[in-house]
């Protein structure tokens, strides 16, 4: 017995449905596979292009500070200072003045015995007197023979010669006169004086030191030291070598302030004297002298002092971060940001190092934006991105402190043909921050 037409139809219509929803299925999962996939690799592109900007920190110029600070050391010396030398040649009999004695003009500081000299100065004193005898006789002579004079008695050569012989007579005398003048002012040697009012400083003698007169005659190839120092210390002169880059502040009303290491809190005011118009080759400073008031003896020849100067700063000069500086074959540079946020670099002339921060004497604007944090393959025109640096450090502060920024991490990328909803371990690869590369 036959079956019906249409019981048969029903199941291959059935089967044929089934078919057509399998392929509209597959056909929609394919679809949403392409699309995930090609949405994925546009979003890996757009991570990969901003992983590659690099990130900066932005700085700006800082104003220079409206005067500069400068510390350096310098010695004081007394106003006047002078060794006192033996003039004579003897044996030191006594001393009058010791370290530290204050003297008055004229004040005997040591006496000499010098028997040599004293026997030396009687011979000439004798001397002398034989002249006289010589020249009074020779005077008397003259005067007879000149008043024989025309008469047959004497012929005038005769009376001419006697004349000669009292004017020879006279020379002598004044010979003598001078060598016993001489004799005179080498006994005055005898007596070691104070050459001005101050103090001694230094008594390098004793009773019965051998002195000799070589060291007050530059003639003389002796070896001698001075028997005393005296130091004038009303005014003393401080000399400091300051570097020549502050050689347009040295003149005349400049001050400064001293501290011995021993009172630092202490300051002594000091007046600008006069430099040395010059520079020192070997370290590139200048000596400068000050002068400052001892009227109470606090200071002492020799001291080491600090000298604290406070010179007017050029408000044209600028600040930055060392670390702001890019060292390349064209010179120092730095990389200022434009309004696109790309990189410019630009020239610059350096001043003083000042610690962790550096003065821009010329190349730059107080009001350009300066990368913080430059790489050294930074290229001019490069499209930046600028992050914010970690709170927590005050900006106005003097110097600038390393700014640490705070980087996004990168999200993980999706490997290509993964389904998007893969768990994050699934990702292969990553971007690298610093490069933009694919690892």
């Amino acid at each position: 017995m036959s079956k019906p037409t249409g019981a048969i139809a029903a199941p291959e219509h059935r089967g044929r449905i089934s078919v057509l929803i399998g392929v509209l299925v597959a056909g929609g999962l394919a679809a949403f596979g392409i699309w995930s996939r090609i949405d994925t690799v546009a979003s890996l592109k757009q991570e990969a292009d901003d992983s590659a900007i690099p990130r900066i920190q932005v700085v700006s110029p800082k104003p220079a500070p409206a005067h500069r600070t400068l510390t350096l050391p310098g010695n004081i010396a007394a106003w006047y200072e002078a060794p006192i030398y033996a003039q004579v040649t003897g044996y030191v009999v006594h001393w009058f003045k010791d370290y530290g004695a204050p003297v008055k003009t004229g004040d005997v500081l040591a006496t000499i015995s010098t028997p040599s000299l004293d026997a030396q100065f009687e011979a000439s004193k004798a001397k002398l007197a034989v002249a006289q005898a010589s020249y009074k006789l020779a005077v008397i002579t003259a005067r007879r023979w000149a008043a024989l004079a025309g008469t047959e008695a004497v012929a005038q050569q005769d009376v001419d010669v006697k004349a000669a012989d009292a004017a020879e007579q006279k020379a002598e005398v004044a010979a003598a006169e001078q060598t016993v003048a001489q004799f005179r002012a080498m006994v005055a040697f005898k007596n070691l004086v104070a050459p001005f009012d101050g103090v001694v400083t230094a008594r390098n003698t004793n009773v019965g030191d051998y002195v000799n007169g070589g060291g007050g005659d530059a003639t003389v190839r002796v070896a001698s030291a001075a028997l005393f120092s005296v130091a004038d210390i009303h005014q003393m002169r401080i000399f400091v070598s300051v570097p020549q880059e502050y050689a347009d502040a040295l003149k005349p009303g400049l001050t400064a302030t001293l501290t011995l290491p021993a009172k630092p809190g202490d300051p002594i005011p000091a007046q600008f004297l006069t430099t040395a118009n010059a520079v020192n080759t070997s370290t590139r400073t200048i000596v400068t002298e000050f002068i400052v008031n001892n009227a109470k003896g606090e200071l002492w020849p020799g001291t080491y002092v600090n000298v604290h100067f406070n010179f007017p700063s050029d408000p044209n000069i600028l600040i930055l971060p060392e670390q702001a500086l890019l060292f390349r074959a064209q010179g120092m540079q730095v990389a200022v940001l434009d309004a696109q946020n790309r990189v410019h670099l630009q020239d610059v002339v350096l001043g003083r190092n000042l610690n962790t921060d550096v003065e821009i004497v010329s190349g730059l604007k107080a009001t350009d934006r300066v990368v913080g944090n430059p790489s050294l393959g930074l290229l001019n025109g490069q499209l930046v991105k600028i992050v914010q640096p970690v709170q927590g450090y005050n900006a106005n502060s003097s110097s600038t402190p390393n700014v640490v920024s705070q980087q996004p991490r990168p999200p993980a990328m999706i490997e290509p043909g993964a389904t998007a909803g893969a768990p994050p371990g699934a990702a292969l690869n990553r971007s690298s921050p610093a490069t933009g590369s694919l690892r």
